[in-house]
């Protein structure tokens, strides 16, 4: 490693080299492959998470968002189709408003 060289290997948005090359700095890159960039969006999914998490605002839950619509591309997912799902899962099972918690069942 050189000096000053911080190592990512991580997926970034579009437009952080050309933010990187504004500060000064020189990115090192490539695109990932239709293969490499599922599981990276996947673990992608959870650093984002993991920052919501420690820091729950509005900017973290739309950077999950951003994620999630990625995974949706990646895996060749009509977005409109997943949100549809969405809402006949949520009409046939309810969402999370209520805040339920199921302790344990009786057979």
């Amino acid at each position: 490693m050189l000096v000053g060289e911080k190592i990512y290997n991580k997926l970034v948005r579009d437009k952080i080299p050309q933010i990187v090359k504004q500060d000064n700095k020189v990115p090192f890159t490539h695109v990932a492959t239709e293969q490499e960039v599922k599981p990276l969006l996947l673990q992608k999914l959870i650093e984002e998470l993991e920052e919501f998490k420690a820091t729950p605002n509005e900017e973290e839950l739309a950077d999950i968002l951003e994620v999630i619509e990625g995974i949706a591309s990646a895996f060749n997912f009509e977005l409109d189709k997943v949100l549809k799902i969405k809402a006949k899962k949520k009409e046939e099972r309810g969402g999370f408003n209520d805040r339920i918690v199921l302790e344990y069942v009786i057979d």
